[in-house]
């Protein structure tokens, strides 16, 4: 029963600091914190229950704790929700596979068997582990603990007054003392009365949850048996022979096309020119379909290896040098769709979506040489690690990257080659731009229009961001916000000479140097 009530206690105080750190606060270092203690609570309560962490669970600590400090490091939104999305999802990771370690083996259908595990678990576990407690609980030892709750009430009651008068006297004594204790007493009137039930009803019900989920960790974690281990979840069906028709087939369409490529795209503007294209125009229109080629091709590979027979190790072989081909093709192509992204901000500038994209090619490149190694070498259970992998390669590149500032610093050396910049949109970007806008605006190195530029950027964030009343508690403290403030604060004189219109709208600011910019219209956003 010890146990147990350890459990109940620990999971309902987890409850109510999930309350302390989020409730009506801006998420910010309170994520990483919740993180944190999960973790340390978990691994307290399962080492109280006689299970340990698997050797293997442990490397999930390292990803967890840089994406988790990544949080309240980046403020650009896609950043901000990989980050987020792939802490839990490693959480996930971490109790599926926690006394048992062997994740690196989990194939695709082990994740999803876990995952409908877990869910089960965290909705009947603790009301079986609490019944099993009772029933090992001896009898006599009821009536003890029953006769203890009496004193403590009686202990209560006789505090109650004692404690109001001697607050009184010190709220008399103390103007401070007597406003915070007025805030406390504030927290107590019948107004506040439904959203203490509410804020209540989701501790208790996310305690209920994290139980199910430490219990889960202790006592179904183990890897005993994976999917698909001894024999295939879904036994080979198609036969080889249609499966090199199909790969053969798509390897002769691709190399016509990567012929075509090398002839109107890699042959220079030219050669595109004669087609009646503009080169802006080529570069748009065909990236987002090679990307789209490269995920069917993906698919394609996976779904064939799984689902044909290889019976012979020179089928095997022929299969996985069709593989090789379809790959090497794809990678061509990816190489034509990375260079049209090029010439595209070249064209338009850079933008979020067009930095996400370059970064994303790359990965999904790593990742299309990794599942036909893996088909070659016969160790196609590696697939989904390598997903995990590469969805975690991805997550962190954009962190490391800083999406914002290096926007910042792409499109203010494409100014510096004679193109235009947008203000708008550097003015509309996060927090993470403000360091970077702030570099380039003290550059001696730019030109005069260029700087006054960046200068209109920070003044039109200034006058967009003026308005809002930040969250200055310290559960919502993000590193990327608190440097942009202090670095605006320390420009506030820097940027005197930029004049707001206050009867146009949208809102129109001129610059020491008389240009006009419109700090709401921004032309770069695919």
């Amino acid at each position: 029963m010890q146990k147990t009530n350890r459990l109940w206690i620990t999971v309902l105080a987890l409850g109510w600091v999930f309350d302390f750190l989020f409730w009506k606060h801006t998420p910010g270092v309170s994520f990483a914190i919740f993180v944190v203690l999960t973790l340390g609570t978990g691994f307290w309560l399962t080492r109280g229950l006689g299970v340990s962490a698997a050797r293997g669970t442990l490397l999930l600590l390292l990803p967890i704790g840089l994406l988790a400090a990544m949080t309240f490091v980046r403020a650009e939104p896609m950043t901000a929700f990989l980050t987020h999305v792939m802490t839990l999802f490693l959480m996930f990771v971490l109790v599926v596979t926690f006394s048992g370690g062997r994740w690196l083996s989990y194939g695709l259908a082990d994740y999803v068997v876990r995952l409908f595990s877990l869910l089960g678990s965290m909705i009947a576990r603790p009301l079986g582990f609490t019944a099993e407690a009772r029933r090992d609980t001896p009898e006599e030892e009821t009536p003890k603990a029953r006769r203890q709750v009496w004193p403590v009430l009686r202990g209560l009651l006789m505090a109650l007054p004692v404690v109001a008068l001697l607050a009184s006297l010190l709220a008399s004594a103390d103007l401070v003392f007597a406003q915070r204790l007025d805030d406390f007493i504030k927290l107590f009137r019948l107004e506040n009365l439904p959203e203490y039930i509410f804020r209540g009803v989701y501790i208790l019900i996310l305690a209920y949850l994290l139980a199910g989920i430490y219990l889960h960790a202790a006592e179904r974690s183990r890897d005993e048996k994976l999917q698909g281990e001894e024999k295939p979840v879904v036994p080979p069906f198609l036969g080889f022979t249609e499966a090199a028709i199909v790969l053969g087939s798509v390897i002769l369409l691709f190399a016509m096309f990567v012929i075509i490529q090398f002839q109107y795209f890699f042959g220079g503007q030219a050669n595109i020119s004669v087609e009646g294209f503009t080169y802006s125009e080529y570069a748009r229109r065909g990236f987002g379909e090679l990307l789209g080629v490269a995920f069917i091709s993906l698919l394609l590979l996976m779904g064939f290896s799984a689902l044909s027979k290889r019976e012979t190790p020179l089928q095997r072989r022929a299969f996985s040098g069709l593989g090789i081909g379809v790959v090497a093709l794809v990678l061509v192509m990816l190489v034509s769709a990375y260079q049209r992204l090029a010439l595209y901000e070249d064209a338009y500038g850079f933008s979020r979506l067009r930095t996400y994209s370059h970064v994303f090619l790359l990965w999904l490149a790593a990742l299309l040489v990794a599942v036909v190694a893996l088909e070659w070498i016969q160790k196609q259970r590696l697939f989904a690690v390598s997903m995990l992998i590469t969805a975690l390669g991805f997550a962190l590149s954009l962190a490391f990257l800083n999406v914002d500032g290096f926007i910042v610093r792409q499109n203010v050396a494409r100014a510096e080659a004679g193109h235009e910049l947008d203000v708008a949109y550097l003015a509309s970007l996060s927090e993470d731009a403000v360091p970077a806008l702030a570099q380039a605006f003290a550059s001696t190195r730019l030109s005069a229009g260029t700087r006054e530029a960046v200068g209109a950027a920070l003044a039109c964030r200034a006058a967009r961001t003026g308005s809002r009343q930040p969250d200055t508690s310290w559960q919502s403290f993000h590193v990327s916000r608190w440097q942009a403030d202090q670095t605006m604060a320390s420009l506030k004189s820097s940027l005197s000479g930029y004049k707001e219109d206050d009867d146009e709208w949208p809102l129109i600011l001129t610059t020491p140097g008389g240009v006009e910019y419109d700090c709401w219209k921004a032309d770069t956003f695919d």
